[in-house]
């Protein structure tokens, strides 16, 4: 948070100033800087809105006037002769600035009390752990004030300095204790181990087992009450383990059994392992954006406002309080203003509404009907694509045809050469034609075109030339009766040549 404010205003007279304001924390209080318009210049109002506010040195031109004022929650920031052009700038300024002071002499609270443990740490001979527990408490107590966020980050990083370092005090006191009672470790592990030695050697040379076995007794009780590493310990232990099943192997008879139990006892342990509409519909993504960033804002200051409000009933001391009422009404102004800005964001979300769903019904007539032309066309060329594919198998049939009426052209003698020929080529290409025809009638009602027109137009065509008398000359021939049989006429002139041709052989042989 900033401590100075820079911004426009007038006095009494509505005579135009340049208003500054600065926090005087320590004192809890505001002065007031007044510039009249005439020595304001730009330069100077630029100069002090970006570096003044910032905490940069600026010099002030002769002719400003300066106040005191204290810092209330009730009361103004402003003289009563001034009047700010956005007042709600100013009270922000006010509501925060009072948590600034309230959070600052928390943190000085807490700075004085860390200043007392560091007293008692440097007058400490040896480490105590009640200190060090306080010190931990200490530091709880700072880190929830710095979750509630009731101190600033300098304030909240200087303390965790401070307590560091005393934190760090109390381990180089711990770490010298240490070392005390590491030396006192190694001197009853030593003292044991050599007991235990003596006690084995015993064992070996065949003393008695009963009291041997109650010395081992009261050596364990001993260990149990000596101060110990954790490593010395574990150690100890083992070795009086493998003491106990050295004697009661030999008090059993099984000396072999009860040397290998000690054995193992002792041994150590292994280790492991666009367009318009895309401009105006990106500028309704941001819009939205924007406006869900808002309400979550809103929430989570409604959210902390709700939680400052639980816990005022609860603090512990007069200051805390103090705090969390400012913070109380410092969210109620921030709450303000944000639902001030939602409010002109959901009218602006409105009006772009409209512009869309106008601009999204002329796109979809316009995307309709580019989709059934596009279909139509597809439709067609599928069309043409099936006709082209089957007038290749038409292709055989016809060659398949012209050979069939090749064998019967000998036969058949009173038939128009052509007329079966026609006759198949109009069978096989009209149901292709159809096909094609019934195809085009229905693009044609989506595209509106008169392909299909068109069509019907080649269809007639083509049955006109199909259905007309053969020009072919054939020879004359006698119209037969029902009874009579029929005489095929010629294939066609070149077999009618060639059996000319074998006539004249016959004569001349």
């Amino acid at each position: 948070m900033k401590t100075k404010l820079v911004l426009w205003g007038s006095n009494a007279q509505n005579e135009r100033l340049l208003i500054a304001l600065e926090l005087l924390v320590d004192e809890n209080k505001v002065k007031v800087f007044t510039f009249p318009e005439h020595i304001a210049t730009e330069d100077f109002s630029q100069l002090m809105m970006k570096e003044w506010r910032d905490g940069n040195a600026v010099e002030f031109p002769d002719g400003f006037s300066v106040e005191e004022r204290d810092l209330t929650m009730s009361g103004s920031l402003l003289p009563d002769n001034l009047k700010a052009e956005r007042d709600d700038v100013v009270q922000r300024a006010q509501t925060e600035w009072q948590f600034i002071v309230l959070s600052t002499k928390l943190y000085q609270s807490y700075k004085s009390e860390l200043a007392e443990f560091g007293d008692r740490i440097e007058k400490a001979i040896k480490f105590e752990g009640s200190t060090w527990d306080e010190l931990k408490n200490f530091w709880e107590k700072v880190q929830n004030q710095v979750r509630e966020r009731n101190l600033f980050r300098e304030h909240a990083d200087a303390l965790r300095e401070g307590t560091n370092q005393l934190f760090g005090q109390m381990k180089n006191l711990r770490n010298r204790l240490d070392a005390e009672f590491d030396t006192l470790s190694k001197n009853n592990f030593e003292q044991f181990t050599t007991l235990l030695e003596e006690l084995e050697k015993k064992v070996a040379d065949g003393f008695r087992l009963a009291p041997l076995f109650d010395e081992l007794r009261e050596m364990q009780r001993k260990i149990r009450d000596a101060k110990f590493t954790k490593d010395h310990r574990n150690k100890i232990w083992d070795r009086l383990d493998a003491a106990f099943k050295l004697v009661k192997g030999k008090r059993g008879g099984g000396g072999s059994d009860a040397n290998a139990a000690y054995s193992a006892g002792t041994e150590g342990k292994g280790g492991e392992e666009g367009s318009g509409s895309e401009r105006l519909g990106r500028r309704y993504e941001g819009l939205l954006q924007a406006i869900g960033k808002m309400r979550q804002s809103i929430q989570r200051d409604e959210d902390d406002l709700e939680f400052q409000k639980r816990k005022v009933a609860t603090t512990d001391g007069q200051l805390e309080a103090q705090i969390r009422q400012a913070k109380i009404i410092m969210i109620e102004e921030r709450l303000r203003s944000k639902q001030e800005k939602l409010n002109e964001m959901t009218q602006t979300q409105a009006e772009l509404d409209k512009k869309l769903e106008s601009i999204r019904e002329k796109e979809a007539r316009r995307e309709k009907i580019g989709e059934a032309k596009k279909a139509a066309e597809q439709k067609i060329a599928e069309d043409i694509k099936k006709a082209s594919e089957s007038r290749k198998d038409d292709d055989e049939k016809l060659k398949k045809a012209a050979e069939q009426l090749g064998a019967k052209n000998e036969e058949k003698t009173d038939e128009k050469p052509g007329d079966s020929l026609i006759e198949a080529v109009t069978n096989i290409v009209g149901e292709s034609l159809e096909d094609a025809i019934d195809t085009a009638k229905a693009v044609s009602e989506v595209v509106g075109e008169k392909v299909a027109d068109f069509l019907e137009e080649v269809k007639e065509a083509f049955e006109k030339a199909t259905t007309a008398e053969p020009t072919v000359e054939t020879p004359e021939a006698e119209t037969p009766t029902e009874d009579a049989p029929v005489a095929e006429a010629p294939a066609d002139d070149a077999t009618e040549a060639s059996e000319q041709e074998n006539a004249d052989d016959k004569k001349d042989a």
